[in-house]
């Protein structure tokens, strides 16, 4: 749930290349009750905050091919810079972003076969 969905979702498609699979909107078409986005192979939901359900900062472990891409278009795209990608030790090439509603976003390629 985020303050200014409609925003939010336009930036997950620019930033992350999301891809909108369906949207329900209010009687005027003002408010998004809800959106389901999927990036890569996960679907998730986005929603306008409201008092029942007030805007929650959370973070995401995004699989993507080409962190360094995707890196690079979620600053280019209004997110903020945590740590650019990175060989971790555990495996994963992986960079960090916080989007504009707060939530984080690590950016990761698993780099070896086992496990964590």
């Amino acid at each position: 749930m985020v303050t200014g969905a409609a925003d939010y979702i336009e930036f997950l498609k620019k930033a992350f290349y999301a891809e909108e699979l369906n949207r329900t909107v209010d009687e005027e078409n003002s408010i998004v009750r809800n959106c389901v986005l999927k990036i890569g192979k996960s679907c998730f939901m986005v929603g306008e905050a409201k008092e029942d359900f007030p805007t929650m900062i959370t973070s995401f472990y995004l699989f993507v091919e080409d962190p360094e891409k995707v890196y690079r278009n979620a600053l280019k795209n209004g997110a903020t810079d945590l740590f650019p990608p990175t060989k971790m030790d555990y495996g994963d090439l992986q960079g960090g972003v916080v989007d504009p509603a707060g939530n984080y976003w690590w950016i990761s390629r698993r780099l070896v076969k086992e496990g964590y």
